[in-house]
């Protein structure tokens, strides 16, 4: 049942319109209200909301002010790369396409400031105009954030999630049975992955496959036992590529066997110079650092594996896990192994963010620390493999593991 708002200067139709759309985030948005007032009255000069992934941060905000029609302006911190980008795009929000070929070319404060109040006086507004910063924890030089509202994000209950996710019920079946659907699904996925998106992404892929013995007409809606024994299978299954969505859940299963064991994620195109770097990045995350003069020096005389051994090295560095190594040691890999002389040009290194991009390399390292950044490889030793075949190269002959 929709708790209803309730708000003096705010019409109720309005508010009932809002509560319907924001299913168990009421609190936070009356929470809101009242930090921001009545619509001509004075806002709190600003508010943090912070919480989990998914947690409903920017949609609460985006139905207040949609469905109150609130006056703001909405910018991205990720897309706003500097000050005068963002003030353009609060004046163009604010007052047309006029107002931001006032400001000058390299505007500050005072002059965003000052054309602000240029256009109020010629444009005044009957209410409170908002600005609304989406990611604004990236926006390191904002630091005109006072004043933090404390989003109560913590771990969402299964009750909630079940609650949201039941309401895209599909049109050809009841409500109670898209509801036991959800809960099964949260009962297999809810220890590893709370994020909303990706469950209701998830709903979404495996519904017809668990709609498939009624379809048939083998069960009825009511044998729920009978469901969770044909899905079960399936969504463990899925439970090896949750946040991949890479491809759809049949043909996932039906390239399960062409890939021997291998998941869909090892076939992936790099350029040429990437998958050698990826292949460093492994050999630096796997192989002791004392270990690099042995694999790729070439007059390093005759060292056995023994001489290298210690008492804490008793336990295999792939159970372990990767560990972090400097860049200076992911390069001097990397032109060791690669077949050809290459430049240490701008392009290798751009290469470099794109694999932290597509989290193929993680970096550890602290973002201001430019001097020397430290990364840790993301990949399985499968998908190496994979990788490594396509250049030709045996990754297994320079692994310490496998000596």
């Amino acid at each position: 049942m929709t708790a209803l708002l309730q708000h003096p200067g705010y019409d109720e139709e309005r508010l009932k319109g809002v509560a319907e759309k924001l299913p168990c985030r009421e609190v936070q948005a009356e929470m809101l209200l009242s930090l921001m007032g009545q619509p001509h009255q004075y806002s709190y000069p600003s508010i943090l909301i912070y919480g989990h992934r998914a947690s409903g941060k920017s949609h609460v905000m985006h139905v207040l002010m949609k469905e109150l029609e609130l006056p703001h302006a909405t910018v991205s911190c990720v897309e706003c790369v500097s000050i005068a980008l963002l003030f353009e795009q609060v004046l163009l929000s604010f007052f047309g396409c006029d107002a931001p070929s006032l400001l000058p070319r390299s505007p500050s404060l005072s002059d965003f400031v000052r054309v602000y109040r240029q256009q109020c006086s010629q444009s005044p507004a009957k209410q409170t105009r908002y600005i609304v910063s989406a990611a604004a924890t990236l926006g390191k030089n904002v630091a005109f954030l006072r004043t933090t509202l404390y989003f109560l994000s913590l771990k969402p209950f299964v009750g909630e999630l079940q609650q949201i996710l039941s309401q895209n019920v599909h049109s050809s079946y009841s409500a109670g049975f898209y509801s036991a659907y959800i809960n099964i699904l949260l009962g297999v996925f809810y220890s590893v992955c709370r994020d909303l998106r990706e469950l209701r992404h998830l709903a979404a892929l495996n519904f017809s496959k668990f709609c498939e013995p009624l379809a048939e007409g083998k069960v009825k809606e009511t044998d729920t036992h009978k469901l969770w024994k044909h899905i079960e299978p399936h969504l463990k299954k899925a439970m090896q590529t949750v946040y991949l969505r890479e491809v759809s859940r049949s043909e996932l299963f039906k390239e399960a066997g062409a890939l021997r064991g291998l998941s869909a994620h090892t076939h992936v195109e790099l350029p040429y110079y990437s998958k050698f770097l990826l292949i460093a990045a492994y050999l630096a995350s796997y192989n002791p650092a004392r270990t690099d003069k042995r694999f790729f020096l070439k007059h390093h005389g005759k060292i056995r594996k023994t001489n290298f051994l210690k008492k804490n090295e008793k336990t295999s560095n792939h159970l372990l896990g990767p560990k972090p190594f400097p860049l200076d040691r992911l390069l001097a890999i990397f032109y060791s192994v690669v077949d050809s002389r290459v430049a240490p040009t701008a392009s290798i290194f751009s290469q470099i963010s794109s694999l932290v991009t597509l989290q193929l390399l993680a970096q550890v390292s602290h973002d201001d620390q430019l001097d020397a950044p430290k990364y840790k490889c993301a990949v399985s030793l499968d998908f190496i493999c994979a990788i490594s075949r396509t250049v030709n190269f045996d990754i297994v002959k320079y692994l310490y593991d496998f000596l």
